[in-house]
């Protein structure tokens, strides 16, 4: 087996929210001369800030470097670390994973060639997945007229279309998925897509991954969750969402649909009081947080750490000196 360079490694760290992975990686990034690429939906977008968790520093700039004339989109730099990966579309446009998996490619081929190790952080299963491995399938373009006939269709009508048009993705599919209309109706047109057109696959991927995992109790990260939650509050979320509407940002945004974001939808429109809503996006960061447990279950290369142990970092470190000096 040929020994993988140096500069050919990526540091994932993964798990679930509140676990504390972007300070363990601005951490590992200082002893490993490394450089953090954010895998997380909610801060693709510029102007959320708050809710979104980004860490960084207040006054912090964002600074937009140009390589051979590909966007990398930009980096904030955190305690002499920079996070790339934030803020790459406005509030009021779509983002996809296909285009995040653009940017995230080219920045880590950035940081490899100026001789660092890019350690992708975040609870994005998709994201990580789609960086790691490759999705063939995100490169599918979006067929509006096909999903406004399909949106008419049963759920056991449109799992018929799909047996019929492609028999092992249908095979395939979990029961949750079978009866989610959404997951089916992207199926139906991934299908069609690759009937008409001819799907390459994604090439292997060219470097050593380490995958490092965050996990806790339930109890703790409950309220690790509250505390999270409260502090965001504290620190301005509320007069955030304002600017974000004043600014002509709509709730049917995809932005607005993200979590710490959407709760607070009913408080403006004055349908409910600001307790409920509270509680309200608690439990729903708390469901989230199962969510993202069980997707990374599933992923049998991640090494696990409960945060809740003393000595869990040094640990980490220990396995990441092994992995890097190889």
């Amino acid at each position: 087996m040929h020994q993988v360079n140096k500069m050919k490694k990526l540091l994932v760290i993964c798990g679930p929210t509140a676990t504390g992975k972007t300070s363990l990686a601005i951490h590992l990034a200082k002893m490993f001369d490394g450089e953090l690429v954010s895998a997380d939906s909610r801060q693709v977008y510029k102007g959320l800030d708050i809710g979104t968790g980004k860490d960084f520093p207040r006054n912090s700039r964002y600074r937009t470097p140009f390589l051979r004339g590909q966007k990398l989109g930009g980096y904030y730099e955190v305690d002499g670390t920079k996070i790339w990966a934030y803020d790459l579309v406005g509030p009021k446009r779509e983002f996809s994973v296909a285009r995040y998996l653009k940017v995230a490619n080219a920045v880590i081929e950035n940081i490899w060639s100026r001789g660092k190790l890019p350690i992708l952080v975040g609870g994005t299963g998709l994201y990580i997945r789609a960086v790691v491995d490759g999705i063939p399938t995100v490169s599918v373009p979006k067929n509006t007229k096909l999903r406004e006939s399909l949106e008419k269709k049963k759920v056991a009508e449109l799992f018929e279309m799909l047996a019929q048009m492609d028999p092992i993705k249908a095979a395939q599919m979990n029961y949750s998925d079978k009866k989610n209309p959404r997951r089916l109706i992207r199926a139906v047109e991934i299908a069609q897509w690759k009937l008409k057109n001819k799907l390459k696959e994604t090439p292997q991927k060219e470097f050593s991954t380490l995958f490092i995992g965050l996990r806790a109790g339930k109890t703790f990260l409950t309220r690790k969750i509250k505390k999270r939650v409260r502090a965001r509050i504290r620190g301005g979320l509320e007069e955030e969402i304002r600017g974000l509407l004043k600014k002509g940002v709509k709730w049917e945004n995809q932005s607005m649909a993200s979590l710490g974001y959407k709760q607070w939808r009913g408080y403006f429109k004055r349908e409910r009081g600001k307790k409920e809503t509270i509680r309200d996006w608690e439990k729903e960061e708390n469901k989230y947080s199962k969510k993202q447990i069980t997707w990374f279950k599933r992923d049998k290369r991640i090494n696990w750490f409960s945060v809740t142990t003393s000595s869990y970092q040094k640990k980490v470190e220990k396995l990441v000196k092994e992995w890097y000096k190889n």
